[in-house]
């Protein structure tokens, strides 16, 4: 358990957790097979395209959660001490949040947003941080939630002494379990001034070395790409810390950063709705959420003349 993050007390649990984890218990002990597929998506996840999108997706919940607090958004990134810590602010965490954390494939996003204020796509961006760490929490204002491989082992071994077929699917994954599906209520706070902060105790040192490598390769098209936020703060122990602020002159779009200097870009972004017959053959979520939108971004020079990009 990392220091800055803790089990709640006895009897708190803001969110829902305990009725999430025995709602999973109960389906995984009453179909194996539910085992199976959660597993599956899980793996899925983290070993397949999201595995190097770690800090892009905590950028992207925190642009989503500024925009639903119609606030600039604002991303402090913390590696110390083996922990990766993402704060940010914006809306605060809540039970549907919570919920949407321990689906793998169902977002909150769905009912609570419009079509251009977040960049997500259903929730299943968070397990990027499974490449990381097996014990991710995330705390805010109200309260907090975690999880832990080793907590989910145990509950689902306890569970399967009941269900045979579970057990055997448990060995065949050798002790594996999705343990997002599992959340514990959790207590902490988010550093001043931020909100919200995801907590990842990093498992070993290549997953410090993928965390450090991911955060030096953060540049500009971060913010372009995010304009829900305008300040990016990355510290790494040891380093001088880097900031990268966006601004605007004009119709130019100006990124600060305190290790590469500033760039000028000329942006266009447009967006519309999708004509439904395109997504008759998409998941039912594609389908509630029938938008486009596109940003184009050409680095220029102080006269406006366009130049190679970094």
């Amino acid at each position: 358990m990392s220091k800055y993050v803790r089990p709640a007390a006895e009897g708190a649990d803001p969110f829902g957790t305990a009725r999430l984890r025995r709602g999973v218990l109960d389906a995984w002990a009453t179909s194996p097979a539910r085992f199976r597929e959660d597993a599956n998506a899980e793996e899925d996840l983290v070993l397949g395209g999201y595995r190097d999108r770690l800090v892009v997706e905590l950028a992207q919940n925190a642009a989503d959660a500024a925009a639903r607090a119609d606030t600039p958004g604002r991303l402090r990134l913390t590696l110390r001490d083996g922990v990766l810590i993402a704060a940010n602010t914006g809306a605060p965490l809540d039970a549907a949040g919570v919920e949407s954390l321990s689906t793998l494939r169902a977002s909150a996003k769905r009912e609570r947003y419009d079509e251009h204020a977040t960049v997500g796509r259903f929730g299943v961006g968070f397990a990027a941080v499974l490449s990381v760490t097996d014990e991710p929490a995330l705390v805010g204002r109200h309260g907090g939630v975690r999880w832990s491989l080793a907590e989910a082992r145990e509950l689902t071994a306890e569970t399967s002494r009941h269900s045979p077929g579970l057990g055997d699917e448990v060995r065949r994954r050798d002790g594996h379990v999705p343990l997002l599906r599992l959340p514990f209520a959790a207590e902490g706070t988010a550093p001043d001034p931020y909100d919200t902060a995801v907590i990842l105790p990093l498992r070993d040192a290549a997953a410090a070395s993928l965390a450090e490598r991911l955060l030096d390769a953060v540049d500009d098209s971060l913010l372009l790409a995010l304009p829900g936020l305008e300040e990016v703060v990355i510290e790494v122990e040891g380093r001088e810390p880097r900031i990268l602020r966006r601004r605007t002159e004009d119709a130019v779009t100006v990124v600060d950063d305190s290790r590469d200097g500033t760039t000028r870009w000329r942006t266009v972004a447009a967006h519309g709705p999708l004509d439904a017959a395109l997504l008759a053959d998409r998941p039912v979520e594609e389908r509630l959420r029938p938008h486009w939108s596109v940003t184009w971004a050409v680095p220029e020079d102080g006269e406006g003349r366009p130049v190679r990009p970094r």
